[in-house]
């Protein structure tokens, strides 16, 4: 179906551009000579018909994917200046709603307020392959926000969009296994952000045994790319470590037997989605999912990272009126400093406990200035309603792990009576109760 519509769009497009040059073949040929892309896009604005349009939508798209990085930045202030609300139009629907408010004079100042960006993304989508050349028109967009507060408002448009192209009625959910299409495959194995996949046959020990699932989210006008993906691991307990999932000799179960269903890895494939959120939704649906093949199933719990917590401790350590950890561990973390100190058995234990509650002070504490956790994944899972089970001591071992969290990993609890009234408690306090976190003995 996909490429059906995908040749017709082509057919379309093709006959569109035959249009487009005759009739700019007419006009001594300014599309090809003086005009700038901000003017093929303003002529796109003009309302051509479905064909030509298309075609002018598929020779903009073209042309700024030829563009370098100081002319595309200039695009992007053409759409933040030239492209946005225009003043005229908005003016006299705020005057005509002030004299007689009403639905239809509501929807002409609704419609006025729009920036004209809008339209012009919705026109450049309907080119082949529009959409996927949208998000990527984004995602270079985000490598210059840094540097360029002035196009903020750009970005605001792209994700107001995106959101409603990417609604979870449009997303399409798919099993990965080791049948899946090759290319598809390889997306996965480049995209996995959190346990780098080391090559095929590691990929083959996380899709292809039976006690492990691998799901995606895609959207039928990104063909062939996965927008978010999770892999899952179907034990009888809750994993306290990440080797032992990872390991591809590790003993398999039987998945009848599973109680436990552990989500170690959640990768966001697309960059020009960010802000965009799949993440509640595909767990939630992989929850209903593998429930359905394994009734059995009754504890769903994430292994997860904690990417910001040596650079939170290492901070702490450093002010010298720390409110987040006491003198005498400040003093045991200074072991930390200690090259290879995961080698040394003394070390480790001496370091587990200080660790610890730091890490619990961490995520019970440490707060953003808009008072929710500072640690990212912290505030994806508690966002969705799971609940921190448990603080994990040396969960990972790797040198990243060891790099961003001392080695430190969490838990997080997705029990399915309590997920709605832990996500509007967290929505509306930003508070943790410190019994549900529960340190190894």
């Amino acid at each position: 179906m996909t490429t059906f519509f995908g040749d017709m769009l082509q057919t379309i497009s093709d006959r569109g551009r035959a249009l487009l040059d005759r009739t700019r073949g007419r006009r001594g040929d300014p599309g090809h000579t003086s005009e700038s892309l901000a003017e093929l896009a303003e002529e796109l604005l003009t309302g051509r018909g479905e064909a030509s349009g298309t075609a002018l939508a598929r020779e903009i798209l073209t042309r700024y994917a030829e563009l370098t990085t100081g002319p595309r930045i200039a695009f992007f202030e053409e759409l933040s200046t030239r492209f946005g609300v225009a003043t005229k139009p908005l003016e006299t629907a705020i005057a005509d709603w002030s004299r007689a408010p009403s639905d239809k004079t509501a929807a002409a100042l609704h419609h006025a307020s729009e920036p004209r960006r809008l339209e012009l993304f919705r026109r450049l989508n309907l080119a082949p392959g529009g959409t996927a050349a949208v998000v990527r028109m984004r995602e270079q967009l985000l490598d210059v926000l840094k540097r360029r507060d002035d196009l903020t408002t750009v970005d605001d448009d792209f994700v107001h969009l995106f959101n409603s192209w990417f609604n979870r009625g449009f997303l399409v959910l798919r099993r990965i296994d080791w049948s899946t299409p090759a290319n598809i495959l390889e997306k996965i194995i480049h995209y996995e952000a959190v346990h780098e996949i080391q090559d095929w046959t590691d990929l083959r020990a996380r899709i292809d045994p039976p006690d492990r699932r691998c799901y995606a989210f895609f959207h039928p006008a990104l063909v062939d790319e996965p927008l978010i993906f999770v892999e899952v691991a179907l034990t009888r307990e809750i994993a306290a470590a990440i080797p032992p999932i990872l390991s591809n000799g590790s003993e398999r179960l039987n998945p009848e037997r599973a109680t436990t269903a552990i989500f170690y890895s959640i990768s966001n494939c697309q960059r020009g989605l960010a802000g965009v959120s799949f993440g509640s939704f595909l767990i939630k649906q992989v929850v209903a999912e593998i429930s359905r093949e394994f009734p059995r199933l009754s504890t769903f719990v994430t292994l997860s990272p904690a990417p910001g917590f040596a650079s939170w401790l290492k901070r702490e350590r450093t002010r010298e009126a720390s409110a987040m950890i006491s003198e005498e561990d400040r003093e045991a973390l200074a072991a930390l400093d200690t090259a290879g100190w995961p080698a040394d058995e003394e070390l480790v234990e001496r370091l587990k406990e200080p660790v610890l509650r730091a890490a619990a002070t961490y995520y019970l504490n440490a707060r953003t200035r808009t008072g929710a956790p500072i640690d990212p994944v912290a505030r994806f899972h508690l966002g969705n309603g799971a609940r921190l089970e448990r603080i994990n001591w040396l969960g990972d071992p790797s040198s990243k792990g060891m790099q961003q969290s001392h080695g430190v990993m969490v838990n997080y609890l997705y029990d399915l009576n309590d997920i709605e009234r832990n996500h509007e408690a967290y929505a509306g306090r930003r508070t943790l109760d410190a019994t549900i976190v529960r340190l190894p003995a």
